[in-house]
This record gives C-alpha cells, structure tokens and sequence, in this order.
C-alpha cells in the first residue's frame, strides 16, 4: 500500500525528471514545455475530450475539515437527494447531452450509506453508461456492491499529502486517518472499479512537494492498479462556506508548469479539469495536457432542477437546529463557487471551435457482452 512507502520514499528516475521539471523555468523553457506536452498529448490522446458533470447528491458531513464548505461546523442549508430526485437530476444531465456523470456527497454514513449509493447507482445506469463516485473512503467489501451495480470509476482526493498539515486541517472525524485515506484507490481497485482518480488540492501545502507526492502516487497506482485507467486533477481552493483562504500560492504559471510536467511524464495519465477554473483559463489548456473536462456544473444537491428543497435544514457541529422562516429562494449549500459557468453546448462549441472532439460516451457495458 502506497500510505507505507511514503514516509521512507526514494525518487526513482521517474520522479527525479519530473522533479527537474518542476524547477523554476524561463518563459522560453516553460514555452518549449508547452510544446512537448501538446504533442505528447496529441499522440496519446488525439484531439478528443471526455466531457463529464457531477451531481452533488449531499452536503451532509461528520467531518470538521478547515478548508471545505461542507464541514460539519458550518451553519449551512443542507439536504440529501432521494433517489429519485437523483435520477431527475441526471435525466437533466442527459437532455444536455451528459452520458459520463460523477455522483459527489459529503461524508456522513447515516445519509450516504453503501445501500443509498448502491440504489442510485443501479436507477442511473439503465440511461447513463459511466457512472463514477466521489465519496467517503470505503472498504473493498463496501465498494463491491457498488461495482456490481454499475459504476466504473472512482475519485478520491488526498486533499493534502503534508501529513503534519493534513493533521491539523482534519481535526476531527473519520477523516483524519491520512492512511486509511491514502490507500483508498488501491482498496477500489480490488473491488474493482476501471477507473480510478486522484490529486491534491493546492493551496493547502507547498505547490511543488505536493505534486511531487502525486507523481509518486501516479508512478505506484500505474504499478499496482494497471488495468485501470488512472487519471489526476489540479484543483485550487475555490471561496466557499466557513471563509478558509489558500495558505500557498498556486498561480496559473505554476498551474502551466505541472500540467505539462505530468503530461511529458505520465504520457497516458488522464489529465482532469473542473469549473473552478475560470473560462480563459480552461480553454488555454486544453491543447497541453487536459483531457478530460467538466461543465455546465453545480456544487450544492438538487442545483440543476431545483430538487430537495422541501427537505432542507440546518446543522451546527452534526446536529440540526430550528431554522428560521424559509423563503422559495433557499437553496442548500455548494461546496465551493465555481469559476465557469457556461453550459455544456457552450463548452462544446468552445472544443469544436479549436478543433476538439468532445466526447460524452466512450464506455458501455454491452463492450463485456457476457463476461
């Protein structure tokens, strides 16, 4: 398990160019950069881009985690969707021409249990061929029935990979175990979902030793999990509830820089990119690495089509409390703001307009006929 190797890791010569990489570059040596990558990620990927958006199904959480909107001791609106107003959501999703949607939920086992995410899974795939989650890590005997019902990938960010910072941003709940949490891809493996994602998120610890524990992590999944198809992301703290502020600059050059030293170095890694980051900045990247995208995103359960406002409430510190009148206008609360809000018809001009393919379907599970 990759949590045992880290604290002794030795950089193997992969990790030692990656790491020359990541030195600072001139403008000309960050532009030559650019260049590789771009037609690195031309012969690995040609110009096609996965399109994907995520369906928040709950903000609920028992973890007190200093940097999310979602932490248990923010006063926010929350709610979990039912299944079926899950599935309203995704049948939205699909009119917009969706078929590769990610379910995301805060972590609370009382309202996001094995049996709740098992039933959404099975009422979505019957319309929707990739489904994918991003939940509260799991065991191998938990994550099973989810495979069994359908989904195919998994995303599990290790937030930060600075253990001393991880521990005091996760003061408490489950959360705070850094291993348990750090092996997670591997258990999901075993259980066996085919693709599998991972990252930090900048801005809580020193840019570059982030990327080089992600890279690490990359070399060792690509080892161990090789079936699978591995894919990473970059995401910058966005403003959400509780007001927490990046710690650690991650500039769009730096952001520039790490796209392109993946891509040269994990050549058929797919690259993730989300409605974090702004338009100009999104389009930019496309030709250098990026090769999977979402859009037209909400972060807050029921933001496409309304649903779930009936349910609404409050909680402080995990326990709900009365709430003052409620108005039509109440929404629950996203997990962060995001920074490109165009629809997916807007983002798919965009690739058309620069010669992408953008692909909603590139997965069925008709391709295993019987097996």
């Amino acid at each position: 398990m990759f949590a045992d190797l880290l604290p002794t890791l030795v950089l193997s010569p992969l990790l030692r160019r990656f790491a020359k990489l990541l030195e600072p570059k001139s403008d000309a040596e960050l532009e030559a950069m650019a260049q590789q990558a771009h037609l690195a990620t031309l012969a690995h990927f040609g110009k096609a881009m996965r399109l994907f958006a995520p369906i928040y199904l709950s903000n609920e959480c028992i973890n007190a985690c200093k940097y999310c909107g979602f932490s248990r001791g923010n006063p926010i609106l929350r709610v979990t969707l039912s299944v079926e107003e899950t599935v309203r959501e995704a049948r939205y999703l699909v009119e917009e021409g969706f078929r590769n949607i990610l379910l995301v939920a805060g972590e609370h086992p009382k309202f996001v249990s094995v049996d709740y995410m098992e039933q959404c899974i099975r009422a979505l795939t019957p319309f929707v061929p990739a489904v994918a989650v991003e939940i509260a890590p799991m065991s191998v005997e938990a994550y099973r029935p989810m495979v069994n019902a359908g989904a195919e990938g998994i995303v599990v960010f290790q937030e930060t990979y600075h253990q001393p910072s991880y521990k005091e941003l996760h003061p408490a709940g489950p959360k705070k175990d850094f291993a348990w949490r750090l092996n997670t891809p591997e258990r999901a493996y075993e259980a066996g979902f085919r693709r599998i994602g991972t990252g930090a998120l900048y801005g809580l610890w020193h840019w570059r030793e982030e990327a080089l524990a992600n890279a690490a992590h990359l070399e060792h999944l690509l080892k161990h999990c090789w079936k699978a198809q591995i894919t990473t992301c970059f995401p910058r703290l966005r403003p959400a509830p509780g007001g927490f502020q990046p710690r650690y600059e991650f500039n769009d050059r730096d952001y520039v820089q790490l796209v392109c030293a993946v891509r040269l170095c994990f050549p058929e890694v797919g690259i993730v990119m989300s409605t974090r980051e702004d338009i100009a900045f999104r389009d930019a990247l496309v030709p250098l690495g990026i090769t999977m995208m979402s859009a037209g995103s909400h972060t807050d359960p029921g933001g496409y089509t309304g649903q779930g406002k009936e349910a609404l409430h409050q909680t402080v510190h995990g326990r709900r409390i009365a709430r003052e009148e409620a108005t039509p206008h109440d929404e629950a609360a996203g997990q962060f703001e995001i920074s490109d809000p165009r629809t997916a018809a807007e983002v798919a001009a965009m690739l058309h307009s620069r010669g992408y393919e953008p692909v909603w379907k590139d997965w069925d599970r008709g391709i295993l006929g019987n097996a």
